[in-house]
């Protein structure tokens, strides 16, 4: 079994394990975010399906698709950009925690990393003693990698 069907498997099961259900849309979304290996917006998956898999795809269907991926933790809607990714941590058995996206500005690769909690109760108290809460405290920074930096 190649590594995208591991995944989707995997996925599977944890939905299944948590009585829900990842349809067949659900999969091709998913699929083709791991498939593509970068961040894709809506209509941009429709594209891509009907590409690489020859499925047709409406994007009202995709934007459910991604709303459940996004529900179940098996993608992530980076903010900045609008665009989705599918999360790096699916085949962990583990709590994934608050993701921080490192995202280059000029070849646009992203990479996932887990934020320490302790980070996470610093922001959010300095936000609360300027009279802010925080609702999500994902964070995307814009970098350079290091291939684009050479």
């Amino acid at each position: 079994m190649d590594k995208i069907s591991t995944i989707i498997e995997h996925a599977e099961q944890s939905c299944k394990a948590r009585g829900r259900q990842l349809t067949s849309k659900r999969k091709l979304v998913l699929r083709a975010l791991v498939h593509a290996s970068k961040a894709l917006s809506a209509y941009e998956l429709v594209d891509y399906c009907k590409t690489h898999f020859d499925q047709s795809i409406q994007a009202m269907s995709v934007y459910r698709s991604l709303d459940f991926l996004e529900g179940e933790h098996l993608a992530h809607k980076l903010k900045v950009s609008n665009k989705y990714i599918a999360c790096s941590h699916i085949l962990c058995d583990h709590e994934h925690g608050i993701p921080q996206f490192l995202i280059c500005s000029k070849c646009n690769k992203i990479s996932e990393q887990t934020i320490d909690p302790v980070m996470i109760t610093g922001l959010q108290s300095n936000a609360r003693q300027e009279g802010f809460t925080v609702i999500n405290p994902q964070l995307e920074i814009n970098c350079v990698c290091d291939d684009c930096a050479r």
